[in-house]
């Protein structure tokens, strides 16, 4: 969180949030917990002071009173950056939302972009972006114009770029395209929203439908529960006989997707497949990886190589 969202307006209550930061960082989250209400007593309204609260009832062991604090913030915050609502959920409180919200995906990554690339790569062993372009590369083929969905900071640009005439990038994130226009790999860089249907996604705005005859989403729809939005942008884009490398995280056995403690949505092989189905998307390769770490712990993944029919 930036500086400007944490802070309350009021110097006590954010020297209070401050003791209270440090004391949960020392593993006393009950003790956080209680300074971080003292804080909030001079500041009710305080939204991002209310999740923090939150998050230390809920490390303390004090599920109820967490649910309490996670709802103060989300009354509070109406469009939830902070993903409240992703929090209930996994608490029991409330049914998992099909899509987080576009405003809590938004300021995580904005946020994120500076450290992105060294908390991924360096720290957590990311890997998509290079078995993502393998897979491409095993096409044999080289493309007019790809379009690279999820782009963050642009990690599978260098990676595919020299089989690509003319490359694409969006994201939600304007920090994330930021750090990708550094890069200097792709010809156009623009916001978008894939949980938005394509004509409200950004992604058409200004450009012909139907125009890329490669789409690549990398390491983005695990931010989406629900991907018929995505699948219904990826159809606007893709020409006829185009192919579409996407990955998402493994849901294992099943047939949808659930919200993992991650805050990440994680999907079954079988309802990708059904999305496939229903969007007239040919399978080509399938391949189960490692695909990051997550508290020392592996992630597992599903990496799709799919054709739109010619």
């Amino acid at each position: 969180m930036q500086s400007h969202q944490l802070s309350s307006g009021d110097v006590i209550a954010d020297r209070r949030a401050d003791y209270a930061r440090m004391l949960e960082e020392g593993g006393e989250p009950e003790a956080a917990a209680e300074l971080m209400e003292q804080a909030l007593e001079l500041v009710p309204a305080w939204a991002a002071g209310w999740y923090r609260l939150a998050t230390y009832r809920e490390k303390a062991g004090r599920g109820e009173t967490a649910i309490e604090a996670y709802r103060r913030t989300l009354a509070l915050d109406p469009e939830d950056m902070f993903g409240a609502a992703l929090k209930l959920a996994l608490l029991g409180d409330a049914a998992t939302p099909d899509l987080p919200p576009s405003r809590y995906v938004e300021r995580l990554f904005d946020d994120y972009a500076d450290r992105f690339e060294s908390a991924l790569v360096e720290k957590l062993d990311y890997s998509v972006p290079q078995k993502l372009a393998a897979l491409v590369a095993s096409t044999g083929r080289r493309y007019e114009l790809a379009v690279d969905l999820g782009c963050g900071t642009g990690l599978l640009g260098p990676e595919i770029r020299a089989n690509v005439g003319r490359l694409e990038g969006f994201d939600l994130s304007q920090n994330m395209l930021a750090k990708a226009a550094e890069k200097q790999v792709y010809d156009s860089l623009a916001q978008a929203d894939l949980a938005l249907a394509p004509e409200l996604s950004g992604v058409l705005a200004d450009a012909a439908r139907h125009r890329a005859d490669l789409v690549t989403a990398a390491d983005v729809l695990m931010y989406l529960g629900n991907l018929e939005s995505a699948f219904a942008i990826v159809g606007e884009l893709a020409a006829s006989g185009a192919d579409i490398a996407f990955s998402v995280e493994d849901a294992g056995d099943g047939e949808g997707f659930h919200l993992a403690p991650s805050l990440r949505y994680a999907h079954s092989e079988t309802y990708v497949r059904m999305l496939l189905a229903r969007h007239g998307l040919e399978i080509l390769k399938i391949v189960k990886s490692v695909i990051r770490k997550d508290g020392g712990k592996p992630v597992f993944g599903i990496l799709f190589l799919t054709r739109k029919p010619a």
